[in-house]
């Protein structure tokens, strides 16, 4: 536990160019106390503030100097009164040298640990890093950086720099932004360190790691390239959804004067018979089932532990493939992370060498990964390069887990480029949708990206830190309102949304946007599962005025499994609107075939005709929705040499009366024939009339 103890000291800038940042600062503070509450309850924390008319601080008292630094509060552990210590923080008038600061904390953090401690020690700067620092008595700024930084690396500290840069900062001296730029990007070049910059509020939220994860490895072996080639490799999580932290059941029977008591609930479960219910059932009389249709087969753990998959441990390389095989969307799950083993030249000269040459001809490595002894199931996934551009930040790969074909999802959409040209989108319209995206850029020009992944925190955990530290001090307290910080990572920007409003203005009035009062999302929901080409209905799911909504919601919806008798153009559309399975167009198509061919055959002086042709326009439009022409183009063509074979010209005379064509191009992208010819092609099929 003593390892992954922390002792951190945080340094803030509360100087007059901080002021309009610091209620984001109180924030991201508060919150880092509120997680060590949470998850390192056994972590201890200092804070320091400099930029104040006041000094307060050991240095000063023992050597002189470092003036305009406060130590607001001395290194314990947290609790919940340290949280008050950032409510509010208080706002300086001076201008703050952060360097002084720097060394306050790191005196701090050695007369606290000494040379034993074996935790982490860390120190987190929060400033805008706008004003001048002094000049040191001897050499040079740089070597005075210099100097802490060795210092900071002797005693095994490692420091955050956070620099606040907004739009207040404009009027600010360039020169003095740049020399003080140059000196805090000296630390992560000479010690363990790092310097983010971030423009916004959310940023800020982001920046700071309130939570400290220890690094595990998921596998430690070899990376198998063949069996006289392997690299020795570590494998660590880069990415993994952060969870709810985990809800007990705890009781509040246990007497408040007992100091000892956990209030923790033990639940126990009794399982009984069915045929006598007082008779409990014991753990070896139990056992597991399936179901496999209407019956439940038993499986003994003896029998599921046999049937196992027990692969062998390690990961081997498959194969390599140009990354432009892999699409984006293939990634599943979390991130991994493979570096050479710590400490081995030889495996992180082997890894440079490989990365750089995947990187160079744009390939990616196909794994077989099995992390695990007997883990149970084996993993393949895409090595994708990650070629350092830092001399002490060795080559490293990302891992990425792809797909089996169990794990894909069929959903047939048409294409909005195989619609008429009349559905197409004109040049006005589409410049107006140009300007649109354009102007809700995230990314602008010149500017640091808006709701990055690493600065951008979940604001549905970050409510709940919040409303977990309120009600441990006011238990009746009520859900607060959703903070506004947090408010713009989940809600539109309402300053960049108005700075464009003519471009938003621009493409409402470039389409016809009309509302449809009756219809509301659980009614589409339930029309998609019941489309319909009947009076009630014209086929993509729209009622007509004289449709009651109301009745529609109270109608059972029933999954159609085949097309029936009784409304066989209902169930065609109902098993072609089906996204459980991709089999069901397929079906539908088939089947709807079936009942136009055999109302053709059985038809006496043309008394089917008209059902027939009901059917065909049905599946017709099934077809052209659904992007199968050839299916449909197949079918009239199979019916004409029919209908020839069998002297049924009539019907054929009926068609082209109706103007039944083919699917052509225009209306679907796959269609051989083009739009002259499906016009034409029952006028041109029909050379005589049956004169037997």
């Amino acid at each position: 536990m003593a390892r992954n103890r922390e002792g951190m000291v945080l340094l803030l800038d509360v100087g007059p160019t901080m002021h309009n940042f610091l209620p984001e600062v109180e924030k991201v503070c508060s919150m880092l106390i509120e997680k060590k509450l949470i998850y390192n309850k056994n972590d201890e924390v200092g804070v320091i503030v400099f930029g104040t008319e006041e000094t307060k601080n050991e240095l000063t008292e023992e050597v002189g100097g470092y003036q305009h630094v406060v130590v607001l509060r001395d290194i314990k552990v947290v609790d919940g009164d340290l949280i008050k210590a950032f409510q509010p923080l208080p706002r300086g008038t001076v201008s703050g040298d952060y360097l002084d600061a720097i060394v306050v904390g790191m005196d701090m953090l050695i007369k606290k640990y000494g040379e034993t401690f074996k935790g982490k020690k860390r120190l987190c700067l929060i400033t805008d890093a706008l004003c001048p620092i002094k000049d040191p008595f001897e050499g040079t700024k740089e070597d005075q950086v210099s100097t802490i930084a060795i210092q900071m690396t002797a005693h095994g500290m490692r420091m955050e720099s956070i620099i606040v840069r907004g739009g207040s900062n404009a009027e600010a001296d360039k020169r003095i932004m740049d020399e003080n730029d140059i000196l805090l990007n000296v630390f992560p070049m000479k010690t363990s360190a790092k310097t983010v910059y971030v423009e916004s509020a959310t940023s800020l939220l982001g920046a700071l790691r309130t939570r400290n994860i220890s690094p595990v490895t998921i596998f430690r072996g070899d990376l198998e390239i063949s069996a006289k080639l392997k690299i020795k490799v570590w494998v660590y999580k880069k990415t993994s959804e952060e969870k709810f932290p985990t809800l007990k059941k705890y009781s509040d029977k246990a007497p408040p004067t007992d100091k000892f008591s956990t209030h923790e609930v033990k639940v126990d479960y009794e399982y009984k018979s069915v045929e006598d219910p007082s008779k409990v059932v014991p753990p070896e009389q139990r056992i597991k089932g399936y179901r496999y249709g209407p019956q439940v087969v038993p499986i003994s753990a003896e029998e599921w532990e046999a049937v196992k998959f027990k692969p062998e441990k390690g990961v081997k390389v498959l194969g390599f493939t140009d990354a432009s095989n892999i699409m984006r969307h293939y990634y599943m799950k979390d991130v991994n992370f493979f570096i050479a083993e710590p400490g081995n030249a030889r495996a992180t000269l082997a890894v440079s060498a490989l990365a750089r040459a995947m990187k160079g001809m744009n390939k990616v490595a196909i794994l077989r990964c099995v992390w695990r002894q007997n883990q149970g199931n084996v993993v393949l996934g895409i090595l994708t390069p990650n070629v350092s551009d830092r001399g002490n930040i060795p080559d490293s790969f990302y891992f990425n887990v792809l797909p089996f074909t169990e794990d894909f999802r069929e959903y047939h959409f048409p294409s909005f480029s195989n619609f008429p040209p009349s559905l197409q989108p004109s040049e006005q319209q589409q410049e107006a949708a140009d300007n649109l995206v354009q102007m809700l850029d995230l990314a602008p020009p010149e500017r640091q990206e808006a709701l990055l992944p690493d600065f951008t925190p979940n604001p549905v955990l970050e409510r709940f830190y919040r409303h977990l530290e309120l009600k441990s001090k006011h238990p009746d307290a009520a859900v607060p309102p959703l903070d506004g910080t947090l408010k713009k990572i989940t809600e539109p920007d309402p300053v960049l949304f108005s700075e464009n409003k003519p471009k938003i203005d621009s493409f409402c009035r470039s389409f016809e946007l009309k509302e449809n009062p009756k219809l509301k999302k659980s009614n589409r929901r339930i029309l998609r599962e019941r489309p319909s080409l009947s009076d009630e209905g014209d086929g993509y799911g729209n009622v007509s005025d004289a449709q009651d909504v109301t009745s529609i919601e109270s109608k059972p919806v029933i999954k159609v499994e085949k097309v029936g008798d009784l409304t066989p153009v209902q169930d065609f559309e109902a098993l072609m609107s089906r996204r459980d399975s991709p089999h069901w167009v397929g079906k539908a198509i088939k089947e709807m075939r079936n009942k136009i061919f055999n109302l053709v055959e059985d038809s006496y002086e043309g008394d089917n005709y008209a059902k027939a042709l009901e059917y065909l326009v049905a599946l017709r439009k099934g077809c052209s929705l659904e992007q199968e022409p050839k299916q449909f183009n197949d079918f009239m063509l199979h019916l004409h040499k029919f209908c020839k074979e069998k002297y049924l010209s009539s019907f054929l005379e009926f068609l082209a009366s109706k103007e039944v064509t083919l699917i052509s191009k225009a209306e679907a992208i796959d269609s051989d024939f083009t739009e002259e010819a499906a016009k034409n092609f029952l006028v041109e099929a029909e050379p005589h009339k049956n004169e037997g």
